[in-house]
């Protein structure tokens, strides 16, 4: 036991913590049992879990942050909450954006209750936010703590769509990740799948309203970034120059209609909101979601994917872009709209299926 100044010493509560020590005996590093961590995951609210080891080499990327944030980390608890299907898949995107925003907050609380459990337990865990905030200092480079999806693949709570969506087994891709970091190992960790709930059908692609997905595998990130993410981060950064650059207000009213006004404020009062994420609405694969599609695939189509292709918004793209010809020529009846996103130049346009 380390030596202590004796005014330390014979403080009440450094007595008292030593007092408990003697009585307990020597600590010896405890590995936890992977069935109780389980049942304790369940019970806090996730609807799945895994766990993996920071050295599982599919993770060599995180693990400089992971120790960052948490010294000492050995193990990733990987946490999934469902999301309601059918609140994702309205038209009515403000219905959508209450779900995943809803769903980040009880998986948020789920992880919480989780590390404290742990914590009362003798054991250090952090529980780094599902969604935002993240690490703004950083942007636009990596702004996360870790990175969920990655993690949930590596303990086999499901595999990367060609969406670039993480689709579980049963629950498809609507669900929610979380992260744990922890201090100590467990008794035994998730193993990948050794298939992919992928059934490459391509409804991702064909929701897609700017042809973010290529049918190859392609992704155009940049194209994503600026519609789907239009008012969070750069397209915020956007929004707030173009403010700045107007002379007056008649000239910011003839940029920016009353309705995207609003809509930025909504955001803001709020929480930001995606513009689309049809791609994960659309998805049928994971064996609690798929029948319909296997019973009447017209029929998913029709009530699934033609309500999002046929409804009328403003679609934002960056000038002389792939992503503005495809929406001009595909969806003709969807209003396009340039503007900037914020992102730097030199990140390449299309990223091939392996993220690289």
């Amino acid at each position: 036991m380390t030596r202590l100044p004796a005014r330390l010493a014979d403080h009440p509560s450094v007595r008292a913590v030593r007092a408990r020590q003697a009585a307990a005996g020597p600590r010896t590093p405890r590995v936890i049992d992977a069935d109780w961590l389980r049942e304790l995951c369940l019970a806090a609210g996730a609807d799945d879990m895994g766990v993996v080891s920071l050295d599982h080499p599919d993770l060599a990327g995180e693990r400089e942050s992971a120790l960052h944030a948490l010294p000492g980390t050995r193990s990733l608890i990987s946490l999934v909450v469902r999301m309601n299907r059918d609140n994702v898949r309205s038209p009515a995107r403000s219905v959508a954006n209450q779900e995943f925003h809803r769903t980040g907050e009880i998986i948020n609380e789920t992880a919480r209750g989780i590390v404290r459990a742990l914590e009362d337990a003798g054991h250090r865990a952090l529980n780094p936010s599902a969604t935002f905030p993240m690490e703004m200092e950083n942007y636009p480079g990596r702004i996360w703590v870790i990175a969920h999806k990655p993690v949930a693949v590596a303990a086999g709570l499901g595999a990367m769509g060609i969406h670039r969506n993480v689709i579980h087994p049963r629950f498809g891709n609507f669900v929610l990740l979380a992260t744990l970091l922890l201090d100590a190992e467990v008794s035994a960790y998730g193993v990948k799948l050794d298939y992919n709930p992928c059934l490459e059908c391509k409804l991702c692609v064909a929701a897609c309203p700017i042809g973010a997905i290529g049918k190859n595998g392609e992704f155009d990130f940049r194209g994503c970034a600026t519609h789907n993410y239009r008012e969070f981060m750069g397209g915020f950064t956007d929004w707030v120059e173009t403010i700045a650059e107007s002379a007056d207000a008649a000239e910011y009213r003839e940029r920016v209609t009353t309705a995207e006004s609003a809509s930025m404020w909504q955001s803001l009062a709020f929480k930001p909101n995606y513009k689309a994420a049809y791609c994960l609405a659309v998805c049928p694969a994971g064996e609690d979601v798929l029948e319909p599609y296997l019973q009447d695939r017209k029929d998913f189509m029709d009530t699934v994917l033609k309500p999002l292709q046929d409804k009328v918004e403003t679609l934002y793209v960056t000038p002389g872009s792939p992503a503005g010809d495809y929406a001009r020529r595909r969806f003709p009846h969807k209003p396009v709209k340039e503007v900037g996103n914020g992102l730097p130049v030199t990140r390449p346009r299309q990223e091939k299926k392996d993220g690289r």
